[in-house]
């Protein structure tokens, strides 16, 4: 397990825009999401989550005690919630059922992907939330600048910014009247994007370097889920300065391998995660199959070892995503690229 630990007090930069000011929320408290108005009286006192992006946001903002029932993870949660995250339920590993979110009795239901709880959402709908009388917060990140009903993980008209990850984490703090940790927690994430940016920057890599990020596959023998190029992993090879060899605005389309080795990416990221749902989840039988893949081992990445593994959860606009983006800068600095 890679440690994400943030350094705590670290407020070296401004708010940003995103950040509302620290004084105490005033009930009762209107906020506009992704296309619906919530209402709330007071702060939530129950929470159940959808999405390993908000329960781990929930937990740093200190409110770990509302949250009821989490679902929805891809690896082990930060280590310094280890202890706290073992005494809630988990309802699902994977997606959670209508029934199940809703026995919780929930005042507040925080959602990562609209594709869970959306206008199509395999959970149910928001309305069908709102109408049992369980508000929803789906993150920006996957709203904003994004069509959900378009490929099959949506599609994004625009790069990924990290402005929407804070300004979740802002709305968060407000809706539970945590103002001051909201506006210390996106401090300590917009200095640890610094950091990482100014060291991919530095790397002044030459012209010409190429990146695939692979997140799984349906199954082995078929064409591969990779990052398009407007998502989390676009942002991160952005400000690596490396061309993204998919061309799809979709946000993880499927292409095909012979494809990707004939775009022959100077390095590959694979994701590794607990969850379960297709034999490439396995990052080992990722590695294996682009060993031994006839078209794939063929690829200078693979010949020459230039494979980055990194947590799954952080090719998603999480928390993770921000210092992952060092990680992989400081993988590129050991590798003879010139």
């Amino acid at each position: 397990m890679k440690n994400y630990l943030i350094a705590p007090g670290v407020l070296a930069l401004g708010m940003g825009s995103a950040v509302m000011a620290e004084a105490e929320t005033r009930y009762p408290l209107t906020i506009e999401n992704c296309g619906h108005e919530l209402r709330f009286d007071a702060a939530p006192a129950r929470t159940v989550t959808v999405g390993q992006s908000t329960t781990e946001i929930l937990y740093l903002l200190g409110l770990g005690e509302t949250v009821q029932g989490t679902s929805v993870w891809f690896n082990p949660v930060l280590p310094e919630f280890e202890s706290l995250n073992a005494g809630i339920e988990r309802l699902a590993d994977n997606d959670p059922s209508f029934e199940s979110i809703v026995n919780k009795r929930p005042e507040l239901v925080t959602v990562m992907y609209e594709w869970h709880i959306g206008q199509e959402g395999i959970v149910g709908t928001r309305e069908m939330f709102h109408e049992v009388g369980v508000p929803t917060y789906v993150m920006p990140t996957d709203c904003e600048s994004k069509d959900n009903l378009v490929g099959g993980d949506g599609t994004r008209s625009e790069l990924f910014a990290t402005e929407q990850l804070y300004k979740g984490i802002a709305q968060l703090a407000e809706i539970y009247d945590v103002g001051a940790r909201g506006a210390e927690l996106v401090a300590e994430l917009q200095a640890a994007e610094a950091e990482a940016v100014a060291k991919a920057e530095a790397l002044d890599l030459p012209e010409g370097v190429s990146g695939l990020f692979w997140f799984s596959s349906a199954d082995l023998d078929i064409d591969p889920y990779v990052a398009g190029q407007k998502g989390v992993p676009a942002y991160m090879m952005d400000k690596l300065g490396v061309e993204n060899v998919v061309t799809s605005d979709e946000e993880w389309p499927t292409v095909g391998w012979e494809t990707l080795a004939k775009a022959d990416p100077t390095f590959i990221v694979i994701a590794e995660m607990d969850r379960r749902r297709f034999p490439a989840d396995d990052v080992e039988k990722k590695r294996e199959f682009l060993t031994t893949d006839p078209v794939a081992r063929e690829m200078t990445a693979v010949k020459e070892g230039r494979i980055i593994t990194i947590d799954a959860h952080a090719m998603s606009p999480t928390v993770r995503a921000i210092h992952v983006l060092g990680t992989i800068a400081e993988a590129l600095a050991g590798y003879d690229l010139q």
